[in-house]
Order: C-alpha cells, then structure tokens, then sequence
C-alpha cells in the first residue's frame, strides 16, 4: 500500500505560517560560568570574528576565556532586572506583541516565536517547536534593521545548517535588512520627537551603532553605508539642521580599526568644542541590551560628563513599543501578503 503524507491537505490540519524573530542572545545569568558558554559561542562564530580558526581558537581558548567572562558578568550584573536579561524579555515581548498583532487579522494560523543566535532559546529548538506545532512556511526576520555578515548573515547560516538535518523543509522567507523602511524611519523619528518633547533639544543628537572591523567594509560588507542612510532619513523626517546630529560606532573589540569615528572619543572630544548637551539614541538595536543600557548609558556617559560635558540622555531602543509592534506587523505582512492573503479568501 502506498504511503501518502496527507497532514497539508486534511481540513483542519497543520499548515501554519510561522514568523521567527531572531536576536543576538544573552547569557543565562549574570555570572562567569554562563558567561563563559555565551561568549566561547559567539567568539567561536567565524562570521563574527574573520581571524584564521587555529589562531583564533588559541587566543580565545587561553585568553580571552580566562579574562573576559569574570568583566562581562560584572556588566551584566548592573543591567540584570527581575524579569532577567533586558535583551531576552524585550524580545519575549515584541514575539507576543506580534503574535497577538497578526492573530488580529489572520487568526490563530499564525505561530509567532523567538530564538537567540548565540545562548538560548537557540534557532534549532525554536524551530523543532514551530514544525512540531504545524508550520510548513516560515519567515524569518532578525532584528537587525543594518544588514551586516556578522549579524543578519550569521542567522542565515545557522538556519541553513539547521536545515541540513531536516527531511521535511518548510517553504522559507528571510528578511535581510530594513534599515530604509518607512515605518521603521518612522517609529524611530517619533521616538526622537517624543524624547525630545520631554528632555528638550541637545546640543547634538548622536545616531550610535555597534561597530564592526573596517576591512568588512572594505571586502563588500554593506552595513556602515546602511547605518549613514538610517541616520540621514530620520534627519530629513526631523527636518534636523545641518551640524546638529551626527553617526558614530561604538563597542569595537582588538586592536585593528573598526568602523569610525567612534563613540567614545567623540564624547570625549564634545565639551572641548562646546558641545555640552548630547542625546544619544542607538537605532541598530531593535532591543535594549548591555550595549545600550551599559556601554552607552553608563560608560559613555562617564566619558562626556568627565570631560565637561553638563547634560548626557540616552533615547531608549524601540523595544516592544507599539508603533515598533506596527513596524515589524507590517513588515511580517509584506513579506507574506502571498501566504497570509489566500487564508482570508
């Protein structure tokens, strides 16, 4: 007799539409040992860090895992709240902030979940869960406005390898980037206007996004051209004077040169040139993390004020904001208009 797999044709049976947000990751606590495994992940990525692996594995293996963890779970420690890691529940809420957007429209045909590139929940246990629960059409969408290879790039990899193990492989989408969309530049000018509403105008707004090697750049990688277009079509819907904003890079890691100028020599150089009032706002994060609330909520701010500066805010992440809801609806629905459309005929 002759098998026929029915499970896509059965009334009522599972052939759901799944949207997968997907982020950086964070670690379990706030503590060495667990920091230990997050970052021994991400270091261990060859998207992440382009150094010939067996040199690679020596210096992280023998250093920077004897040193680095013990500083970092410190960090962690000052941003850690009840709910855990800031990353992890701003990204549990915009999962369900989505959900409960697209289910509004399109019914309870819509599985909507996260995963974390590095740590947990990993993409190969969300995705087991999601086909389990019926998905055969996926999008996934990461949460990197900026497409760059060390991020966006690093996600397709793990998908594909996820994939190299399955039999049954759902029909996929991937959103690359939409650092250009108009309701992303959208949400964050208002995010910027409703600041400012309340805290006033600075003396500079600073546009400050995650740094990367220079030499990406230089081999083709398209992010630092994309941030400068991020900050340019929010200064024109601002309608900001020329001299009043600027883009700068923050978090640059070793010695060789990243993408400039950078944040923190920036800050510190402002006050020498009269600049004594800075807002900082950090739109290649979808999500507030260590990067947003310490680095730049904290470290830089010691920075600028130590330096003469008088008035230093920092403009949080869209996070689970409805208008950032709204944005990454809409994205979803563009990418599925085909998918989603036939479920409401």
């Amino acid at each position: 007799m002759k098998y026929v797999n029915t499970a896509r044709t059965v009334p009522g049976g599972p052939d759901k539409v799944g949207v997968l947000i997907t982020n950086l990751g964070t670690p379990d606590a706030p503590e060495k040992a667990p920091l230990r495994r997050y970052l021994k992940e991400f270091l261990s990525d060859p998207r992440v860090v382009e150094v010939p692996r067996l040199i690679w594995w020596l210096i992280l293996n023998l250093v920077i895992l004897n040193i680095r963890p013990s500083r970092s779970a410190a960090a962690y420690k000052t941003v850690w709240t009840d709910r855990g890691s800031p990353l992890m529940f701003h990204t549990q809420d915009q999962a369900r902030g989505l959900q409960e957007a697209l289910a509004e429209r399109y019914g309870d045909d819509i599985v909507v979940d996260f995963a974390m590139r590095y740590g947990s929940p990993s993409i190969s246990e969300v995705l087991d869960r999601m086909l389990a629960a019926g998905v055969t059409r996926l999008l996934v969408m990461p949460l990197y406005p900026q497409y760059s290879c060390a991020t966006t790039g690093s996600t397709f990899d793990a998908i594909a390898a996820d994939f190299t193990r399955r039999r049954n492989l759902p029909s996929l989408k991937f959103i690359s980037r939409y650092y250009d969309h108009a309701d992303y530049i959208g949400a964050l000018a208002l995010s910027i206007r409703t600041f400012q509403q309340e805290h006033g105008t600075p003396d500079r707004l600073i546009f400050s996004y995650h740094g990367t090697p220079q030499r990406y750049c230089d081999e083709g990688d398209p992010y630092y051209c994309e941030c400068i277009h991020t900050t340019q079509l929010v200064a024109e819907l601002l309608d900001l004077p020329e001299g009043s904003y600027m883009t700068t890079f923050q978090s640059r890691f070793g010695r060789e040169a990243w993408l400039q100028p950078y944040t923190d020599e920036i800050l510190k150089s402002l006050p020498g040139e009269g600049v004594t009032s800075v807002q900082l706002i950090c739109p290649g994060f979808s999500a507030d993390c260590l990067e947003t609330l310490e680095e730049i909520g904290e470290e830089n701010r010691e920075y600028f004020m130590q330096s003469g500066g008088k008035e230093y805010t920092y403009i949080p992440c869209l996070n689970s904001d409805p208008q950032h809801i709204s944005v990454l609806a809409q994205l979803a629905e563009e990418e599925l208009s085909g998918w989603l459309e036939s479920r409401l005929n």
